[in-house]
């Protein structure tokens, strides 16, 4: 049985991709907190799951400045 692509673990790479952002943002996000989870497996290999990245951009929708949707919403 293979993995969805919900599933899909992504590098940082392929996460900036997904979320268009760029590789810095992404390390900005690691380090002040906030961002999408993400998985530290040795010093330098970091991944993402596709679905913990599309549900943290989901978390970061709004309908106009300064007012974010809850889940309900959308």
């Amino acid at each position: 049985m293979g993995a969805t692509d919900d599933e899909d673990w992504l590098s940082i790479d392929e996460a900036a991709a997904v979320a268009h952002l760029s590789r810095s943002s992404l390390a900005q996000l690691r380090y002040r907190g906030g961002g999408p989870t993400y998985y530290r497996l040795s010093g330098k290999t970091i991944l993402y799951r596709r679905s913990q990245l599309i549900a943290w951009m989901d978390g970061c929708a709004h309908d106009r400045t300064g007012h974010p949707l809850t889940a309900q919403q959308f």
